[in-house]
């Protein structure tokens, strides 16, 4: 019995997580590395925990009332975890469990000095480091007072953050168990932590060392400042030594007191170069046994390394696999199809297989590699031009790798770039009807679509995905669509310069697209005010929508007065715009038309906010802005030198804009209409599986790659694991930040934007709706938490086509993703709302129910008194 309770350090390794937690597992781990040096000691197992907790009843009933916290009421969490830790202490540890403790202890000698640490099964894992969440007690001398200190550490599960953290994590307390770590002390001369890739960068090929005098405890707890080296390529690159005034140091009766070091020592580092190189070495090897970056604990003793602990760096964001060698840069696609979050398996492999360019899979996000278009001097202005006026932040973070010089090797002229990114295609004539043609095409092709994969199911209804996806492709690279999308792009891009140039205006075009015809994307936000109207009259439904919860609320419509009509306009609107939905690039995201309680609140602001005939009205007071505009600069522009050729051009060019400008939003319609149909096709499959026993529920498909699914489908076998590891690593990605630029070595770059003609304190963005606007910042995260009161600032990470319902209620918009192209910016345009997107940490730097001023022509937000 007694082999559970206790098990030798060396008895150890990383598969034993559930038994001896995080930290003794990776201690483990550790002590089997060749040259490697772990100080001796062993683990009391989680199953002694489980001894004691089953000794007292009365937790159980507070673990229940514990998992029904609120992760904010502090005060409830540290009075019911107090209680908790109170009666663990309290429990006396059974005679056969001491046992198996002090016998351990005697066998290393027990009156020797002993590090006593928590070792959480949730702890030191590649997904969540739980990081200082438990308790560690230093220098514990003799068998009574480990003992006790054992029990403190079991108690420690249940600090107040250790229980706010799994709280907010959505981690139950009972799945999580606590073992103990009893390790021989060493008292060093020096003692830190070792990052094996720069935790602030991410470059997995610079290590840091963080070092001071005597235990690492005075670093850990931030009493002093520590010297920092930096080390790549074998050698100390940088170094800040800091003045130590104080260390940590063991008492030889027991625990540590702070002492002043020495003045004349103070400001020496406290380790050689050549140690600094060693320690990096060593690191290397730990990195190279566990297979991820590490987070390393070291104490140098007598001129000799040991390790006290190493754990994975979970911030760090993935890399892209390469099946090379050679150098990389990525940018991400998230940032420029407005979703940043992470998307599920099969979201990924969809979007990989209708993209029209190789996408790289990271973290749950996707990237195109740019490193040819780079290297090759030919494609690299043209890149870098397209990528600029998308975001400048991607444009300056790839200006940042090649000034570097050594990263992008530069081909020959007629080196592998492809054309030019700028996509200059041949011109086409400003007709209104190649628009409509397009929209035609691309209808007929979505209705063949929905007819011909009716009645397909096991792999047939696979091979034919396949294709479709190729058709899907076809209609997307159809050289007409493009040329359309790139006339009213140019002719946006040629008004702004030459206006800018001629007559001194900023943004011209901006107010020249109000109300632009044809954009089914803003048609879809002055849509919903159509609904709005429909159901205003009628107070018995307005009541009912407030309290609605449920999905299957317009079945209950009808039984309302008024509630047919309103059940008819809600369908009629999805029938159109219900394949849409925040994030929608991800297929697995749940559509309006499956999830129709994500338009019920912004129905309900339009109600509030708006009178009845408030669409038509908006479109056609845009539409007057728009015509009074162009009147205005092309009277402008004809008293100027050559103002008749000027004015001709200008004039040719709005109307360019005005005919294209639309249909910039339609491919990704098209897009999204077509995924829905997939969709829908996969959900039936994914029921055919589940009823088959084969599925343990329908969304498990998310977790499955295309390729996979298709697999299943075949041979009706699926792997479990698998699928729980995805729906793992999925949920480690919300807490991951994805960069703009990102290389191979793993170093994520932000960008910058070199800009000087903005206020002090002002936040920097990019300017891609003209006007200046005062008002009250709403932050919101969810569309579906929006509650706006007239004259709001809408302030959020991203906005989609899904969001546009919401622009009908704001004034003005900050994002921190989105480009001059991006849908945000096309939108807030129409609507004529100022606009500045690209604000770095918008949602973090201004706080919900502040007043704010955009100013959309000049790219920047003043947060006022």
């Amino acid at each position: 019995m007694t082999q559970q309770y206790v098990l030798d350090l060396q008895e150890v390794d990383e598969t034993q997580v559930a038994v001896v937690g995080g930290k003794a597992a990776h201690l483990g781990g550790l002590s089997r590395i060749e040259g490697i040096r772990v100080p001796a000691g062993f683990c009391v197992t989680t199953a002694g925990f489980r001894r004691i907790t089953a000794e007292a009843p009365s937790i159980d009933d507070r673990l229940d009332q514990l998992s029904r916290l609120n992760p904010d009421d502090r005060e409830a969490i540290r009075t019911l975890s107090a209680e908790i830790r109170r009666t663990i202490e309290g429990i006396a540890i059974p005679g056969d469990l001491a046992a198996a403790i002090t016998r351990a202890l005697a066998q290393l000698g027990e009156q020797a000095a002993y590090a006593v640490r928590s070792s959480a099964t949730a702890e030191d894992l590649p997904t969540a480091s739980f990081a200082g969440q438990q308790d560690t007690y230093l220098n514990v001398v003799g068998p009574a007072a480990i003992l006790q200190h054992v029990s403190r550490c079991w108690a420690s599960l249940f600090t107040e953050r250790a229980v706010t953290y799994r709280l907010r994590n959505g981690i139950d307390h009972r799945a999580v168990h606590m073992a103990v770590v009893v390790q021989q002390m060493v008292f060093p001369d020096a003692a830190g932590i070792l990052f094996t890739a720069d935790p602030v960068t991410g470059n997995r090929k610079v290590a840091t060392v963080d070092a001071s005098f005597g235990l690492g405890e005075a670093l850990v707890s931030g009493l002093v400042n520590p010297d920092v080296f930096t080390v790549r390529d074998g050698e100390v690159v940088a170094e800040a030594v800091a003045t130590k005034r104080r260390a940590v140091h063991a008492l030889p009766a027991g625990g540590t007191q702070e002492v002043a070091i020495d003045p004349q020592r103070q400001g020496q580092p406290a380790l050689t170069d050549a140690q600094v190189v060693r320690l990096v070495q060593l690191g290397r090897r730990i990195e190279a046994h566990f297979g991820r970056p590490q987070d390393i604990e070291w104490c140098l003793v007598d001129d000799d390394f040991q390790f006290v602990q190493s754990r994975p760096i979970t911030t760090l964001f993935p890399i892209p696999a390469a099946h090379d060698r050679e150098n990389h840069v990525y940018v991400s696609v998230g940032h420029q199809q407005m979703m940043t979050d992470p998307m599920k398996p099969l979201g990924v492999s969809m979007w990989q297989l209708t993209a029209m360019a190789p996408m790289h899979e990271a973290g749950g996000r996707l990237f195109v590699d740019v490193t040819p278009r780079l290297a090759s001097p030919a494609s690299r202005a043209g890149l870098l031009e397209v990528v600029g006026k998308g975001d400048p932040l991607i444009r300056d973070a790839l200006e940042t790798v090649l000034d570097r010089g050594d990263f992008v090797p530069t081909l020959p002229e007629a080196g592998p770039g492809g054309p030019p990114a700028s996509g200059a295609s041949a011109p086409i004539e400003t007709d209104p009807a190649i628009v409509t043609e397009l929209i035609e095409r691309s209808q007929a092709s979505i209705a063949a679509l929905r007819r011909d994969i009716a009645t397909l199911t096991g792999p047939a209804l696979f091979d034919f995905l396949l294709e479709a996806f190729q058709e899907q492709k076809r209609v997307l690279s159809e050289p007409l669509s493009m040329q359309a999308i790139m006339a009213g792009m140019e002719a946006t891009w040629w008004l702004n310069d030459q206006l800018q140039e001629w007559l001194g205006e900023k943004n011209a075009a901006d107010t020249l697209t109000l109300s632009a015809p044809g954009n089914v994307t803003s048609e879809m936000g002055l849509a919903l005010l159509d609904v709005a109207d429909v159901i205003r009259p009628h107070p018995e439904v307005v009541t009912f929508l407030r309290g609605v919860e449920d999905d299957g609320f317009l079945d209950e419509l009808p039984k309302l007065a008024g509630g047919t009509e309103a059940r008819d306009a809600i369908e009629a609107y999805l029938d159109r715009y219900g394949m849409r939905c925040a994030g929608e690039i991800d297929i697995t995201r749940p559509r309006w038309s499956e999830r129709p309680t994500t338009l019920v609140p912004l129905i309900l602001d339009n109600i509030k906010l708006f009178e009845p005939g408030a669409a038509e009205r908006r479109f056609e007071q845009g539409r007057q802005e728009a015509q009074k505009k162009q009147e205005d600069l092309l009277e402008r522009l004809r008293s100027l030198p050559d103002g008749e050729q000027k004015a001709d051009e200008a004039k040719r060019m709005i109307d360019r804009v005005r005919t294209f400008i639309g249909y910039r939003e339609y491919p990704k319609y098209g897009i999204v209409s077509r995924y829905f149909v997939y969709k829908q096709a996969l959900l039936e499959e994914a029921e055919r599986l589940v009823q088959a026993d084969v599925l343990a529920e329908k969304e498990d498909i998310f977790y499955l790659t295309f390729q996979e699914l298709h697999d299943v489908a075949r041979s009706n076998q699926v792997d479990d694991q698998l699928i729980q590891q995805r729906k793992d690593a999925f949920r480690s990605y919300h807490a991951l930040t994805p960069p703009r630029v990102l290389t191979s070595d793993g170093e994520a770059i932000a960008g910058a934007y070199r800009r000087y003609d903005v206020p002090t304190g002002a936040l920097i963005g990019l300017p891609v709706s003209a006007g200046t606007i005062e008002g009250r910042a709403r932050v919101i995260l969810d569309m579906a938490q929006a509650d706006l009161e007239p004259g709001d600032i809408l302030v959020t990470a991203h906005t989609d086509p899904s969001w546009t319902p919401l622009f009908v209620a704001i004034t003005g918009l900050v994002t921190e993703v989105g480009g001059l192209m991006t849908h945000g910016a096309v939108i807030a345009r129409e609507y004529g709302l100022p606009a500045v997107v690209g604000v770095q940490d918008a949602t973090r730097l201004i706080s919900d129910g502040q007043r704010i001023r955009v100013h959309g022509s000049d790219g920047y937000v003043e947060i006022l008194p």
